[in-house]
């Protein structure tokens, strides 16, 4: 097999595993933020001087005082002071920073490797269109706050999950092309697929359903309802799954169904996970293969054990964020599976 990784691609390697670094970092500051309850602190979206935060007793109370103009203060926290303010300020704040720093972290290096003519031709567009996923997430996160803005201080499941979904789908494209790179030139594909192949192709999907799922929990606070396991408040199957109308609005705005379609979609892969774990074990693969199905059977099985927790502790911050973190890494792990299925010489023979 021919390696693409030469000393200027690995150069491009690095970079994009920062890149990916980073977005892993926003995706779970992003949970703490909004666990936290700091995601509408900031009411103004200034994507060049907001970069300064209050640095005087009378900046904060300008900034307070913006705040109080709007119904999360007017609604939850009537009763908050600066003080109380201050540190969800600094929360949104650290996640907007952040947010400005990933898009220079990707487009400084990426317009180095383009003048001195690094980044290979086939390579470029897909760069290209990571930057610009990249300034869509920017906007569509001020889409996401503005819903909160209005007359409700909470922030629409559906603008949140697709905010979510954005950040996965960047990570999860930059993550592919570190694996293009780093494992060597593209094979011929053949839709005449092996079994691990096309069930690897399948679990790396329900992973990213179950992301969505996650929204939706969140959006909808439906981790705070519900906290026992395995029973839901003793029942199997909750009462009044379909009581809204139409039907549909119950998969994404009920929180009895939300959290129970949570609960079925990660039993599902409890099932799938082991059955491509053995499929990979019998088949004829390269060792790095094995090695990451065997990374996906065990994060699944610690990342069900973190979903559990967060359940029955009723969402403590810190055990919520490393369950949020620890869907990138199954998600992390599926992705490597599935590509190195693709791109091993050695196919399944059954």
């Amino acid at each position: 097999m021919h390696s693409l990784v030469n000393v200027n691609q690995k150069s491009i390697v690095v970079w994009l595993l920062i890149c990916c670094i980073s977005v892993f970092a926003m995706v779970i500051l992003g949970g703490v933020t909004r666990l936290t309850q700091s995601g509408l602190s900031m009411v103004e979206w200034q994507p060049i001087m907001g970069v300064i935060p209050p640095l005087t007793e009378t900046d904060w109370r300008d900034a307070f005082k913006a705040y109080q103009q709007f119904p999360e203060y007017q609604k939850i926290n009537q009763h908050m002071t600066v003080a109380e303010f201050k540190p969800i300020f600094w929360f949104e704040y650290a996640h907007r920073i952040l947010g400005r720093a990933i898009g220079l972290i990707f487009l400084i290096p990426f317009l180095f490797f383009w003048v001195t003519r690094r980044i290979p031709q086939p390579l470029l567009p897909r760069l290209i269109g990571v930057f610009c996923l990249g300034g869509l997430q920017g906007l569509l996160g001020w889409y996401m706050v503005q819903s909160g803005l209005v007359s409700e201080p909470h922030v629409s499941p559906y603008r949140l999950t697709a905010h979510l979904a954005l950040a996965v789908l960047i990570y999860g494209y930059m993550l592919w092309l570190v694996l293009g790179l780093i494992t060597g030139g593209r094979h011929k594909r053949s839709w005449s697929v092996d079994p691990p192949w096309r069930l690897s192709v399948f679990v790396t999907a329900l992973v990213g359903v179950i992301i969505i799922s996650g929204g939706f929990v969140a959006g909808t606070k439906a981790g705070f309802a519900f906290n026992t396991f395995p029973t839901m408040n003793g029942d199997w199957v909750p009462q009044g799954i379909w009581a809204l109308q139409p039907a549909w609005r119950n998969l994404f705005e009920n929180l009895a169904t939300v959290q129970f379609s949570h609960r079925v979609i990660a039993l599902a892969l409890a099932v799938l996970v082991p059955v491509l774990w053995l499929s990979v074990l019998l088949a004829s693969v390269s060792p790095r293969v094995r090695l990451a199905t065997h990374g996906l059977l065990v994060m699944l099985v610690v990342q069900i054990s973190l979903g559990i927790t967060t359940l029955i502790n009723t969402v403590p911050v810190s055990v919520a964020a490393m369950h949020q973190g620890g869907a990138l890494l199954v998600l992390t792990m599926a992705l490597w599976v599935t590509h190195g299925l693709l791109r091993d010489k050695r196919a399944f023979r059954p």
